[in-house]
């Protein structure tokens, strides 16, 4: 099989530990790494004896080397996503963006444009649409055995303290442009990327963490004729482990974690029919009654393994690949990328940031 070449702009915890551990790893049989840059000398030395590749201090020595790189994969610093990911397409590279996309809307456009221009590919990296939690639950949502779905809620949360970088609003940090492509990108998929749902409200509070970015994030958005859905993206909730989908059906719910699941619905058309009773409920002895019935509740519930960190990082590669490749179409757009960021930018300008 012919190997689809990369490079890897950034040795930190995305170009080291998700994409190099990826590539590292016995999954990886179809992506070779040739080329690695970072500023840092140590990290640049470590990365030549991982993938026994060259390296470069800056990006731009990549240049002239179109031959020999299939695709680069930008995992930068946020703030640099969009600037260098421009500078590479003007250069004829195929570029993989890691998230956000880019600060703005219009610039995830405009790469989008030049990428075109160019002949070349741009992607941001929403390998989470892959991840087995997100496809139990939206194979539940499209089965029917939730009835008719009135709302999805999505949690994306945790409690801890940061004090990075990645707190501060200057370099596009904030738990909303760091976490938040995850959850914003399975709500819009949820809902039909080309409805281009409506941000309906945005509260953004920065409570514990040492920057100025924010650590907590609630966003409702809401689209004609599709569920709502309650996004919470913050670093303030000790108890999140409850749950990260929970689906609101006609017929029942759906909890899940990354790691497990339930299911309880019940089938209504099997019901006696309820007529609406307008006098007061009462038994024989006319003791006043409220309406009661149990229900034959259906339960479902099961393990899940493929964390969107392990195989659905692979699934996406297996996508590029193809696309890369063999001039496939591919399955997760830019434009979908695009759309993330106008969700993450205007309830951003909502919220008062």
């Amino acid at each position: 099989m012919k190997k689809m070449r990369v490079a890897i702009i950034g040795q930190g915890r995305s170009g080291r530990d998700i994409h190099g551990r990826y590539f590292l790893s016995k999954d990886n049989d179809n992506v070779e790494v040739v080329y690695v840059v970072d500023e840092i000398k140590e990290r640049r030395e470590l990365a030549e004896k991982a993938f026994g590749c060259k390296t470069f201090a800056s990006y731009t020595e990549l240049f002239g080397l179109n031959k020999e790189i299939d695709v680069v994969v930008n995992a930068s610093f946020s703030q640099q996503h969009y600037a260098i990911t421009k500078d590479l397409l003007n250069h004829g590279f195929n570029v993989l963006v890691e998230k956000p996309f880019s600060r703005t809307y219009k610039q995830c456009k405009e790469l989008i444009k030049i990428a075109k221009k160019k002949g070349v590919t741009v992607v941001a990296f929403h390998q989470t649409l892959f991840g087995e939690s997100y496809l139990n639950a939206k194979k539940y949502i499209e089965s029917g055995k939730l009835g008719e779905v009135f709302q999805i809620s999505l949690k994306y949360s945790g409690y801890a303290r940061r004090w990075d970088w990645q707190t501060l609003q200057k370099c596009c940090g904030g738990s909303v442009y760091n976490s938040g492509p995850h959850p914003i990108g399975q709500a819009l998929e949820l809902l039909g990327w080309e409805n281009k749902p409506k941000v309906e409200y945005s509260d953004m509070r920065t409570m514990i963490t040492s920057g100025d970015a924010e650590d907590y994030g609630k966003i409702i958005l809401s689209c004609k004729g599709r569920p709502t859905v309650d996004l919470e993206i913050c670093s303030v909730d000790a108890f999140a482990d409850d749950f990260v989908f929970k689906i609101f059906g006609s017929k029942g719910t759906l909890i899940s974690t990354h790691k497990h699941y339930k299911a309880k619905y019940v089938d209504l058309d099997s019901l006696e029919k309820r007529e609406v009773i307008e006098t007061t409920l009462h038994d024989d002895n006319w003791n006043p009654q409220f309406c009661s019935e149990k229900l034959p509740f259906i339960e479902e519930e099961g393990d899940l393994t493929d964390f969107s960190f392990d195989g659905a990082v692979k699934k996406f590669y297996d996508m590029l690949y193809e696309t890369i490749i063999n001039g496939k179409p591919l399955v997760i757009t830019p434009e979908m990328g695009a759309e993330v960021i106008r969700v993450i930018e205007t309830a951003h300008k909502m919220a008062g940031l």
